[in-house]
Parts: structure tokens; sequence; C-alpha cells
């Protein structure tokens, strides 16, 4: 059984699991984001703001991904932390047309970042700059400025601009989370 299971993964055809927690302010898209990721028949023609958590799963050039859909309203912010020892990745969405709370969203990060069981481990971090259809919205390197990702030298991380509705931007995103997180699995097994 051994030489089986060495030939399916070396053909890459072993399904990973992947725990992922998708977090950001509230009102910047994760539910949408989420909604989008659905097969078509699952989606929801009427996303509601989330209050604690909801668990999706989809999957993505051979992650199978159960996501944990965190609320980010203030008062639920605290919960995030109960989810990091276990998460394999990060999905930081940034409305990036709300230029007022882009600070606290930069808060938010750092203080996620600096989380004992977040900080010494390499999760991949994948930050959607999301509503860039919207007018007043910062471009994705305004959005990696403002919320300071050259900072992050430990974590591999992408920013990705986005549009939930449309889903523009999403499976670029989520292919190279799905590359980034097989690569960690493969690392933590050596």
């Amino acid at each position: 059984m051994g030489l089986l299971d060495a030939l399916i993964e070396w053909l890459g055809l072993r399904r990973r699991e992947a725990s992922v927690l998708v977090v950001g302010l509230d009102n910047s898209g994760k539910t949408s984001l989420l909604n989008f990721l659905l097969p078509t028949d699952e989606q929801s023609s009427d996303v509601v703001p989330t209050v604690g958590f909801n668990v999706e799963h989809f999957s993505r050039q051979g992650v199978s991904f159960t996501a944990f859909d965190m609320s980010g309203q203030s008062r639920y912010r605290t919960m995030w932390a109960n989810y990091y020892h276990s998460t394999n990745g990060i999905i930081f969405v940034v409305d990036s047309s709300d230029r007022t709370r882009i600070l606290v969203a930069r808060e938010e990060l750092q203080q996620l970042l600096s989380h004992r069981d977040i900080y010494s481990r390499n999760i991949p971090i994948l930050v959607f700059a999301n509503k860039m259809d919207l007018r007043d919205a910062l471009s994705d390197v305004g959005v990696s400025s403002a919320l300071g990702l050259d900072g992050i030298i430990n974590k591999s991380w992408h920013i990705c601009s986005s549009n939930a509705l449309k889903g523009d931007g999403i499976a670029d995103g989520i292919d190279w989370l799905s590359t980034a997180i097989k690569t960690s699995l493969e690392q933590a097994r050596r």
C-alpha cells in the first residue's frame, strides 16, 4: 500500500483538506465571496450579514476547503482567535472603497498576525481587496500599502483585487491559496 500511496501523491491525485479562516471587518464582502465559490445550485440570492460564524465547503485545485466565515462586527472579532490554532490559511477581506475604516482593518490584521497561534506558523494569507467596482475604491496597491502588507516577512501572502458579487478575481486568489496551502502542508510533513 505504501507504493500506491506514493504514486497517488506523486501524480497529485490525493485531495488535501484545509481549514481556512475568512475574516475582515463587517460589510467587507466575506459571505458574498464564499457564496460565489459554492456550486451554482447552492448559491444564495439573498446574502445576509453573518452573526457569529458560518461554515462553507468548496474545492479548488485538489484542495477541499472548510471555510469558517467569521463575523466582522466589533463584538464578534474576539471569536476569531478561537480558530487560529487549527487554520491552514487565512482569507482577509477588505472593502477597498471604505477608506474611513481601512485603518481599523489594518489594526485587526496586525493583531491577528501577532497572535501566538499565527505568528510562529507559516500560514498563507490571501487578502482580497474587494468591491473594486465602486468608484472610490483604492487599488490593490493602495490597499496593500494601507494594510502594511510589505511588513509581513514570515508568511507567504498575496493580494487580489475582487468583486465578490460578480466573481472577479476570486478564482485567481483561491488558486494562489490552494497552491500556497499545498506547499505549506508539504513543508509541515517534512
